[in-house]
């Protein structure tokens, strides 16, 4: 038996979930962090792009082998998850290096992204407004809130992929059980 996110991944459908459009966001906003704060001779600007790009791009792929291997797709789930924890450092650094004040996790400013967080469309422009025209002190802290949103994503997703995983098996072994139903055994 397949779960509703089994089939929204299996076909292509992870323009649907959650995780991969916070990933997105994430991608497209580091992109114009980068342009707007960091030097572009910085040795720093293409590893966070790189970092944002393989979350995003990660889940995708992952999605879309869902069908064919759990096993693969847990492994690039698990990647993303990676790349964004990566990339969570590197904004910490800039906050660091640049004397700048990291958000309290139950910062009123956190607490706003976070609200912002649960609206059930989230959209590049639900943030741009915040993040096209704040500093970089503030936008960097905004960035934060929105991995540690997209990393609580991926690890509900991780969860329910392995138990998924222990429950039914890779593709091979459900094959394996749909072929001895079907013969009678």
């Amino acid at each position: 038996m397949h779960s509703k996110d089994d089939l929204i991944r299996a076909h292509g459908g992870y323009r649907n979930l959650k995780s991969f459009q916070m990933s997105e966001i994430v991608f497209d906003r580091t992109v114009k962090f980068c342009g707007r704060f960091v030097d572009r001779f910085s040795r720093t600007t293409d590893p966070m792009v790189q970092a944002a790009r393989s979350g995003r791009q990660n889940i995708a792929e992952g999605s879309q082998v869902s069908g064919t291997s759990r096993k693969f797709e847990l492994k690039l789930v698990s990647v993303a998850r990676g790349s964004l924890e990566e990339l969570l450092l590197d904004y910490e650094d800039f906050l660091r290096q640049q004397d700048f004040k990291k958000w309290a996790k139950d910062s009123k400013e956190a607490l706003f992204v976070r609200k912002l967080g649960t609206q059930k469309d989230r959209l590049y422009s639900t943030y741009s407004t915040y993040l096209e025209t704040r500093k970089a002190e503030v936008c960097a802290n905004i960035l934060i809130c929105l991995i540690h949103q997209t990393n609580y994503l991926l690890d509900q997703q991780l969860k329910q992929l392995e138990a998924d995983f222990f429950e039914q098996g890779g593709f091979t072994k459900r094959l394996y059980q749909s072929r001895k139903k079907k013969r009678g055994f």
